[in-house]
């Protein structure tokens, strides 16, 4: 009896801490004419384990909506804003006044971003601008003793950079570097996150082989090796986000913090449109979230999950452009969800089964799914993320889970391989995850948090 009453408390240990993801946001783009009320969206993103979301402008009726909730606000200045921002400090003053003071603290503003994607507009009076507007709006942030508790960035396509494979090679375009120089010597200053906006989905359109799709969704793959540094990479966000560190550090700004400003990948696209679909933006949104949720960060900033904008929270039916652009939403405007990534809290709540739960049998001869011998880290992260992201309860071993000690990627891929084994139809196939995985008889004992677990389950279930 005492197993069980230690499994139950670990359960809800775990779920109480696996409620929330500070490093989890979602963008809430407006260019639509069926969005929801601002109040009905405030209570839809309450009811999930989003803490923070991005607004492209700072719509006042949102922005009061999310007033008390905890959730962090990104609010923008629109490109059109920056040459009265950039040649007038009272405009930036004025704007402040408008768009923060109103609701501030109760609405909790965290980032202002002047600008989307401007340095890749290539408009030479704009990008010079850029900078003197952010110091104006700094300036005007200080003035109003907000300094330190609301930033100033920027958002930038990936684009900004001329090479970016391998990662380890990753570097700014020249053509972009002496504004990046001022740019960055201005967040280094004031500590603000360089916003950027990888997507492996267009990385996956420009090469669609299956392995490349493998490799954008988190799942199972071979891994590619960084010829620079011999580091292997499991999916295209890390090797992204990594070659944007690597461009970072050889300017000498290596210190700076990322931010993923949007990522994201549609659900549906034209016909003649490569790799939109329901089961890919399923598995890329919920095997990243699972990614992020592991905090094992990238290879080249291991030990923790870079703040990361999902796009986004709606489909934008008005935008133009092909029919993916339409349909990157995760929630429909009735609030309903388009598909399941495991961040509405009823989902990660315990159903109490509307008839009773048949007992179990206890594992037989073939009933552990344990990691093979010699499979290398990266491989095993590769396989743990896939499981992760399939559906399966993996806070126990998140930080401050029941079963997050040992803290080793062998321990939680074999906590994940088996779960997911565990939840399947037992085939052999549930327990290959790409060969890095084998079924054994025998309890998986040197997995420590594993035999715990799994025998607080066997106990449960009789």
């Amino acid at each position: 009896m005492a197993t069980f009453f230690f499994f139950l408390l670990s359960f809800l240990i775990c779920f109480h801490l696996s409620s929330a993801e500070p490093f989890i946001g979602v963008n809430y783009g407006q260019v639509a004419d069926n969005l929801p009320p601002p109040s009905a969206t405030a209570k839809l993103l309450k009811s999930t384990s989003i803490e923070k979301v991005r607004l492209y402008g700072a719509d006042p009726a949102i922005i009061k909506a999310l007033a008390n909730t905890e959730i962090g606000i990104v609010i923008g200045a629109a490109n059109g804003d920056i040459p009265s921002l950039a040649s007038d400090p009272n405009s930036a003053a004025q704007w402040i006044n408008s768009n923060v003071l109103p609701f501030y603290p109760a609405s909790k503003i965290i980032l202002i971003t002047v600008g989307n994607e401007v340095l890749t507009t290539n408009d030479p009076n704009l990008i010079n601008q850029l900078l003197p507007a952010m110091q104006n709006m700094q300036n005007a942030i200080n003035g109003a003793s907000l300094g330190g508790k609301i930033k100033v960035s920027t958002v930038h396509s990936m684009a900004v950079l001329g090479q970016s494979d391998p990662p380890s090679s990753g570097l700014f375009s020249p053509s972009y570097q002496p504004a990046l120089k001022g740019l960055l010597q201005f967040q280094k200053d004031n500590g603000s996150p360089f916003a950027i906006n990888p997507y492996p989905f267009f990385a996956y359109q420009s090469d669609s082989r299956p392995e490349t799709l493998a490799f954008c969704l988190f799942q199972p793959n071979a891994g590619r090796v960084d010829s620079g540094n011999g580091i292997k990479y499991m999916n295209m966000f890390d090797a992204q986000v990594d070659s944007v560190h690597s461009a970072l550090s050889a300017m000498g700004f290596k210190d700076v913090e990322i931010m993923v400003a949007e990522t994201g990948w549609p659900y549906s696209g034209d016909s003649n449109e490569v790799g939109p679909s329901i089961e890919n933006a399923k598995a890329y949104n919920g095997n990243l979230i699972a990614h992020l949720k592991s905090m094992v960060g990238t290879p080249l900033m291991p030990g923790k999950s870079v703040d990361t904008y999902l796009f986004a929270l709606y489909d934008e039916d008005l935008k133009p452009g092909p029919g993916s652009e339409r349909a990157f939403g995760l929630y429909k405007p009735d609030l309903s969800m388009v598909y399941d990534v495991g961040i509405s809290k009823s989902s990660q709540t315990p159903s109490t089964p509307s008839t009773p739960v048949t007992p179990q049998p206890k594992p037989t001869a073939t009933g552990w799914c344990v990691p093979k011998a010699g499979i290398s880290d990266a491989q095993l992260q590769s396989s743990l993320d896939y499981a992760c992201g399939q559906g399966i309860d993996c806070s126990p071993i998140q930080p401050g889970g029941a079963c997050f000690e040992p803290n080793t990627i062998a321990s939680h891929a074999a906590y994940a391989m088996n779960l997911y084994y565990q939840s399947s139809a037992k085939n052999p196939w549930n327990c290959d995850f790409s060969q890095t995985a084998t079924l054994t008889s025998q309890n998986p004992s040197k997995y420590t948090s594993l035999k715990l677990h799994l025998s607080s389950i066997a106990f449960f279930l009789g």
